[in-house]
């Protein structure tokens, strides 16, 4: 004859070991798919090449082509020359990145501004080095790079962030 006592330790041991189990699987999910994401840091070089090799190319809006970029359609098509899906908006791009801590930008992070009055992130650039980032920066200008440090751009500075690590 089992008793009540029995029962109702078969049944807390069975509930901790099914959460012991959910648990686990919990972790092995955030790890692999950290792992996943983290496979993306050797294409820094490669998206940072590709960035800069659009130097010269006119500001179109809307632009996703060589024929003419916006600010986010030169970092989409820089991604997709690596072989990587991103957002197509500057406001996506930032809530898929993952933050950087502007002391530890790496080549390949992107820089995240306030350019337009009422929108939070309106301008995105790419993080090439020695504070400078390239960008398309807008009508009847050219993709070209600018310098992290003058006023107007440490003014508009919302944040960084990476889809690379």
């Amino acid at each position: 004859m089992t008793s009540i006592l029995s029962i109702n330790t078969w049944r807390r041991d069975r509930r901790l070991w099914l959460c012991t189990i959910a648990l686990c699987l919990g972790v092995y999910g955030c790890a692999s798919t950290y792992s996943a994401r983290g496979g993306y840091e050797h294409l820094r070089p490669t998206v940072v090449s590709t960035a800069l090799s659009m130097q010269g190319k006119p500001y179109r809006y809307g632009g996703t082509t060589p024929a003419g970029f916006d600010c986010s359609g030169l970092m989409h098509y820089t991604f997709r020359q690596a072989g990587l899906s991103i957002p197509r908006n500057s406001y996506d791009q930032y809530k898929a990145s993952s933050p950087v801590y502007i002391n530890r930008l790496k080549p390949g992070d992107l820089l995240f501004f306030r350019t337009l009055g009422g929108t939070f992130v309106s301008h995105v650039g790419m993080y090439i080095g020695d504070n400078r980032f390239v960008h398309a920066p807008g009508n009847g200008r050219r993709v070209s790079i600018d310098n992290l440090d003058t006023e107007y751009w440490q003014k508009r500075l919302v944040g960084a962030g990476s889809l690379l690590n």
